[in-house]
């Protein structure tokens, strides 16, 4: 049976975001202005939830014709869809939570607006402020009301991943789901997805009717990687630094599965935090798991952290192979670990306050040919410091493969050009090599053109 390729359609809130002002309508409503762009782009990402393509462009090129326009009514705000992708329908009618997803990328981006970009602005914005903002835009989308206890496990991993490692996600979600806890991803498909479905499964036989299945993602990564469906809550942060301390201050623990450049973004991003001599007493479970074909992977990312961060960042996390309820115990007892911390210091259950989160990790990264040449990659300096550095690295090799700007200042310029320490960098080449001969860069079945070049110093 064949679904219709492009849908009409009025579609209206569910539960939230009723009224708009006339001045967000209009800031919205044209077609010209950033706002627009932005909020087209996003929603076209949530539609064509579907799609098995990791290329923005090829789904703007697919929906050029897509058009969506904000109408206010006497009851409320609805949306005017037109030439809509199929997918997100059964017999013309939108899928509740491909509607739900729609109306919270709304919600964000005219919060993100009202609140920061015409209010105050954050180019100048303090540590401090910064987290403050995080909670702000976390709490605005109602992520608080349902985090009662330390029981939100991250988990972090690739988009394209074997479909071993896939199952493998799925049966520690499982496991997790059994013993109570949620689960908060990057709301995409791959290693995001899997420990959802897994969890919702658990969740179903424990008769947990409000299992929560937290995606936080960002508008400049939507497109590369659409909401899976399981999400139940949807928060678009501004930016990658902002996505990455959301899920360190709500979550509660982190589970690292297979991944390429991306995971290594994020692992970098919880060891360079977790080194900080703040936080040396703070306890934050962190497990790297995969199946047991995937024992040379973490083989080589413990080899590659220990080369560059030394032994005290291999001290920081657990490696746990192919032992799905080894993973989810760990989690388990690493939760009463956060309970009494928190509880002791009277820190809050829903949001991580204590963690200390060193600036270079807030400040947003955008990159470009000359901030990434730019980039300190030498060992004479803070290990937290070298740890910042080497994750504006891996997130701007994300960027040159799947963000559009990325993609658009390689095609323009040529690759990222990463320049350091010879022998820092000749660990840094082999551990993408490894991510390329793996497919790791790029879903399967599309040719991956590196977008960086190694340039030892």
């Amino acid at each position: 049976m064949q679904y219709e390729d492009r849908v009409d359609a009025l579609v209206a809130p569910k539960g939230s975001l009723e009224m708009l002002s006339q001045d967000e309508i209009s800031r919205l409503s044209e077609e010209t202005g950033p706002l627009h762009e932005l909020f087209h782009r996003c929603a076209l990402a949530i539609l064509n939830c579907g799609s098995d393509s990791d290329d923005p462009q090829a789904a703007m090129e697919e929906f050029k014709d897509f058009e969506i326009r904000i109408v206010q009514q006497e009851r409320g705000v609805k949306l005017q869809l037109k030439n809509a992708p199929g997918s997100a329908f059964v017999d013309g009618k939108m899928i509740s939570s491909v509607r739900e997803m729609l109306f919270s990328v709304l919600r964000d981006i005219i919060f993100t607006q009202h609140e920061y970009i015409l209010a105050r602005g954050l180019e100048n914005a303090s540590s401090d402020k910064l987290t403050n903002v995080v909670f702000e835009l976390l709490r605005n989308a109602n992520v608080f009301r349902r985090i009662q206890n330390p029981d939100m496990i991250v988990c972090w991993g690739g988009h394209s991943i074997a479909r071993h490692e896939y199952d493998y996600t799925k049966r520690v979600g499982h496991e997790l789901g059994l013993r109570e806890l949620n689960i908060c991803t990057g709301c995409g498909p791959g290693a995001m997805k899997g420990p959802m479905k897994g969890a919702a499964i658990a969740h179903a036989k424990q008769r947990i009717k409000n299992g929560i299945y937290l995606g936080l993602t960002e508008p400049g990564i939507i497109a590369a990687e659409s909401p899976n469906p399981i999400v139940n809550q949807l928060v678009i942060m501004p930016d990658i630094e902002k996505r990455l301390e959301a899920f360190v201050r709500a979550g509660h623990g982190i589970v690292v599965f297979p991944g390429g450049a991306g995971t290594a973004e994020e692992i970098l991003y919880i060891l360079g935090i977790l080194l900080h001599p703040k936080n040396a007493d703070v306890p934050f479970p962190l497990v790297f798991t995969g199946p047991k074909e995937s024992a040379d992977y973490f083989e080589q990312i413990h080899a590659f952290i220990g080369d560059v961060l030394g032994a005290e960042a291999q001290n920081k996390y657990r490696i746990i192979i192919e032992d799905e309820v080894e993973v989810a115990r760990a989690m388990k007892q690493g939760m009463e670990e956060v309970r009494q911390y928190r509880k002791a210091h009277q820190d809050a259950f829903y949001y991580n306050w204590k963690l200390h989160i060193p600036e270079e990790f807030q400040y947003p990264f955008e990159p470009t040919h000359e901030k990434v040449r730019e980039l300190n990659l030498h060992f004479n300096q803070e290990t937290h410091l070298l740890a910042a550095d080497l994750r504006r690295a891996f997130s701007s090799i994300v960027a040159g493969n799947v963000k559009a700007q990325g993609v658009a200042y390689i095609k323009e310029f040529g690759p990222f050009e990463i320049h350091g320490d010879k022998a820092l960098l000749a660990k840094l080449d082999a551990l993408l090599q490894a991510f390329v001969r793996q497919q790791r860069m790029k879903l399967p079945g599309s040719a991956y053109v590196p977008c960086y070049k190694v340039i030892t110093d």
